[in-house]
């Protein structure tokens, strides 16, 4: 099967955690876009959402650290300030194109567990974006961690949402990105016990993914990094951290998958950096390459620079390359 850009899904996957590359998640809802824009006291306007992310992409020489960038639906149907649509400059600078394909999330039960919603016209949609020029796409699941949660239901049904969604995507000539992400910084549970928790979620998810067929070398998979809760009395080293991650993947993850792309999930830009820079040096030689796909971590300094004012977006271009080859460096341990 073929994508837009001429590849094979199995290569689009590979290229996507190219040596010293990651993605850039921009696919923040409008609901969110407006928490970070109230924050540097700037409208959350559909031309300021497009302007944030046309300042990042247009970032000059953006495409030596980032493979690809996941798309919220108002971008990719939004034209930048020089009329092209956003997927298309994004290939001219051999960037991939993505989108979150999801619609958010609905409460599961009385333990306020969430089930993600989006698969009634995710057919048809997908059809659509990849007239657009997308030519891989995310979708997220969400757990918590307590006592008596996940439940075995919550974990099942997300499960099958996000093979169900993988199978889906694949069909129409796209690479799937899985996110099952455990909300691991919440709560005051410890170290071992995010790891069992990851593990037994992966393993849910890579059972079904396997059920309905889908090709492990032509995803990616976007996991927690697995951490000790912010309000437990035990935290964890980063070395501690770096090892419990990688024994979880390979525990839970086949090695077919060509890639894991972590998300920043509530870390600082310098934690996500760091936690995936001494997962890589510590464990220099496993079956997937060890990437990243960060939001907030890419975006944070760069929001702050930037501010809303014209003036500055050199500015916050600058900050927003800086981390991305600080993370880009990670990526070999450095």
């Amino acid at each position: 099967m073929v994508t837009q850009m001429g590849d094979s899904l199995a290569e689009v996957a590979k290229s996507l955690v190219a040596s010293n590359k990651g993605i850039l998640a921009a696919d923040e809802s409008i609901g969110t876009m407006k928490k970070r824009l109230d924050a540097i006291g700037v409208a959350s306007t559909s031309e300021n959402r497009s302007l944030w992310r046309e300042i990042m992409v247009t970032a000059p020489g953006i495409e030596s650290t980032i493979s690809g960038v996941i798309l919220f639906e108002e971008t990719l149907q939004t034209p930048l300030s020089n009329g092209q649509m956003i997927a298309q400059f994004l290939q001219s600078k051999k960037i991939h194109p993505g989108i979150k394909v999801d619609k958010g999330t609905v409460k599961f039960n009385a333990k306020e567990e969430t089930f993600t919603l989006g698969l009634d016209d995710l057919e048809e949609k997908l059809i659509e974006y990849r007239e657009m020029g997308v030519t891989f796409t995310k979708w997220r699941a969400v757990y918590k961690v307590g006592a008596s949660i996940p439940s075995t239901a919550a974990v099942t049904a997300n499960s099958i949402g996000l093979a169900k969604y993988a199978w889906l995507v694949q069909k129409a000539g796209l690479v799937p990105i899985v996110e099952p992400e455990v909300l691991v910084l919440e709560g005051d549970h410890d170290l071992q016990r995010s790891k069992e928790i990851t593990e037994k979620i992966l393993h849910d998810v890579f059972y079904w993914l396997k059920q309905f067929r889908v090709q492990l070398n032509s995803m990616l998979l976007k996991p927690n990094m697995v951490l000790p809760g912010k309000a437990g009395t035990t935290q964890a080293t980063i070395e501690d951290i770096a090892t419990a991650t990688v024994e979880t993947i390979k525990a839970a993850v086949p090695s077919e998958v060509p890639g894991i792309v972590f998300l920043s999930g509530g870390l600082t830009p310098d934690q996500s950096t760091e936690y995936l820079r001494t997962t890589n040096k510590m464990h220099p030689s496993l079956p997937w390459q060890l990437s990243y796909s960060f939001g907030r971590a890419l975006q944070q300094e760069a929001l702050q620079a930037w501010s809303g004012k014209s003036e500055n977006i050199k500015s916050a271009q600058e900050a927003f390359l800086s981390r991305a080859k600080k993370v880009s460096a990670a990526r070999s341990g450095k």
